[in-house]
């Protein structure tokens, strides 16, 4: 019996609506890529680009017909994470619940993270 493996993180119906909207207005693109990058006035900031392949390291998340793939310098920080899309009257985009931040700058643009704990026993 095989065992199930564990997602790093989910999708939102509504996220993977636009991951696939995205990917499909893409040449060549077979998902996306989520990473974090150093910087902005909270540390760090969370990056997307379109995914073309796969790379070595990559976790491939799939959810509602949609690919993302987390780069492997993030895992730890997006454990848990929940990856959503809201249109709201002043801002649309991706939005990360993420269990591991711990602070965000008043902008928005960047966010605080810690790398997610081991899971007691």
């Amino acid at each position: 019996m095989a065992l199930a493996k564990f997602a790093v993180m989910t999708l939102t119906e509504s996220a993977a609506e636009r991951v696939r909207e995205i990917v499909d207005n893409a040449d060549d693109a077979v998902g996306i890529r989520l990473g974090i990058k150093n910087g902005g006035c909270a540390g760090m900031s969370y990056t997307l680009d379109l995914a073309r392949e796969a790379q070595p390291g990559d976790e491939r998340v799939e959810a509602h017909g949609a690919t993302v793939f987390v780069e492997a310098k993030a895992v730890l920080f997006l454990l848990g994470t929940e990856m959503d899309f809201e249109q709201t009257p002043l801002r649309t985009g991706f939005v990360f619940r993420n269990p591991n931040q711990v602070g965000s700058c008043g902008c928005g643009e960047s966010v605080s993270l810690k790398p997610a704990e081991p899971a007691e026993a």
